[in-house]
């Protein structure tokens, strides 16, 4: 018992050090011009599970054992599908899911020719999730079921530094540099409630986040001593975010045994106004001798505080998912209606948008086996549909992805209530092609841990 006591303790500390190192993990040295549109790059929706199997999650459901074949009650982990919150009413343990993300993105420039490559780093996102009517007799018998989840994740980014060099006729040559941060985040926490096979939950949050773009100009001369010219805009943006889903389960029978599951549902959110505040300056500014920093000389126009209206569109996906004892795989169907984009009552270059995703998922798991491999869950997806940003023309893309989830534990191991899953994807992605100016290549590489446990269980003594 009291061994017991110090691994749960080296646990916790472990736990701590992860969340504490993190942050020092994460950096970001991004740099892509279409983030200057729109609400910026959108960052990959889904958890690891998902992206691994091309973003499929309208139907999709993770579960924590081996249901049927020779390997029935073998634990295998269980991960949060935040993207359908009707997947809660699925928890069957206590959940920890974080994911990490490393992204490598390399730019082609046709006019000028030119490459550019950058990486970033950040955390994908951070959930609790938990069952409230295990081991309740009432909701056994009426096949009733009830999970919590409360999460953070990004849900843009923007990022990008732009030099340009031209001359106005008859005046001087100007250097211009475009720069732009910022992106939006999603606190939130859900709830999803099923019914004998029928599951619908909601996602109630609090989406926050800016947009700083500025425009520093420099003009240049031999002779005449310009003052150098920056106009910088930052709009803080905040507001309450809703998204709901639902899914419904067939079993598919044949002479009275269960042959696999047929799991159909939905998704989406309304499209909704964001409160936001704006800062504009219009300056003049040196270079400090010493650091080499901008400073401000004189501010042309400042207005601080101007109030307005995000209005970003509303969401909707469809899918399904099929699964046996060792195979799953399914098709989801994504739109949004960018067109109604509004950013202080101006649109801007995006448009209405679809996406197609379609993945599986293999455990070869049979014959009673405890070899290890036989407990891996491989992964393999791909998706393609144009994507909502559109500065010169159409951007279509698409991204194939492949991934595994590992046990790092299985159910004989040391602490029976316990288990571990380290999931893993590897994701190239396009977007562009001959006819835009600038293409982009994307390679994400994310690492994830779903760690379950039985929580609120009272002891029992012989």
């Amino acid at each position: 018992m009291q061994l017991v006591n110090i691994m749960m303790i080296l646990k916790r500390r472990l736990f701590i050090l992860v969340l504490f190192a993190l942050p020092i993990i994460c950096f970001s040295q991004e740099n892509s011009p279409y983030s200057r549109y729109g609400i910026g790059n959108l960052v990959p929706q889904g958890n690891i599970v998902n992206r691994s199997m091309g973003g499929i999650s309208a139907g999709f459901a993770d579960g924590p054992t081996l249901t049927s074949g020779p390997s029935k009650g073998q634990a295998t982990g269980q991960s949060i599908n935040f993207m359908n919150p009707a997947s809660y009413s699925n928890f069957v343990y206590s959940t920890f899911d974080i994911g990490v993300q490393v992204d490598t993105r390399v730019l082609k420039s046709t006019n000028p020719a030119s490459k550019y490559t950058s990486n970033n780093a950040i955390i994908s996102y951070l959930q609790l999730g938990f069952p409230l009517l295990n081991g309740n007799k009432k909701a056994i018998k009426k096949n009733i079921s009830w999970g919590v989840n409360m999460g953070l994740r990004p849900v843009s980014k923007i990022n990008y530094k732009i030099e340009k060099d031209s001359r106005i006729t008859n005046i001087d040559s100007l250097h211009t540099l475009y720069e732009g941060s910022g992106g939006l985040n999603d606190a939130f926490v859900g709830t999803g409630v099923r019914i004998k096979n029928f599951s619908f939950g909601i996602n109630v949050g609090y989406l926050f986040g800016n947009k700083s773009y500025s425009s520093r100009l420099t003009f240049i001369n031999d002779t005449v001593n310009y003052l150098k010219s920056n106009s910088a805009t930052k709009t803080s943006i905040g507001g309450i975010s809703f998204n709901a889903g639902i899914q419904y389960v067939i079993q598919l029978k044949k002479r009275d045994t269960v042959r696999g599951t047929l799991r159909i549902g939905a998704y989406g959110n309304l499209q909704k106004k964001y409160g936001a505040s704006q800062d504009v300056l219009r300056e003049t500014y040196t270079f400090d001798a010493t650091t080499g920093a901008p400073t401000h000389l004189d501010s042309v126009y400042e207005k601080n505080g101007q109030k307005g209206n995000v209005q970003l569109p509303s969401t909707f996906g469809i899918g399904f998912t099929m699964e046996n004892e060792h195979l799953l795989y399914g098709v989801d169907i994504e739109t949004s209606n960018w067109d109604n984009y509004r950013f202080y009552g101006q649109q801007d270059l995006v448009k209405n948008t679809w996406t197609v995703k379609a993945g599986l998922q293999y455990l070869p798991a049979q014959n009673n086996s405890r070899k290890y491999s036989q407990f891996i869950k491989y992964r393999a997806g791909l998706f393609f549909g144009p994507d909502y940003i559109v500065a010169d023309k159409k951007l279509p893309q698409f991204g194939i992805s492949v991934g595994a989830g590992l046990p790092l534990k299985l159910k004989r191991a040391f602490y029976e209530t316990q288990y571990s899953i380290m999931n893993v994807a590897l994701e190239y992605g396009n977007r562009g092609n001959s006819s835009n100016n600038i293409r982009e290549n994307i390679v994400h590489i994310s690492v994830g841990f779903s760690l379950s446990d039985i929580w609120f269980s009272r002891y029992k003594y012989q």
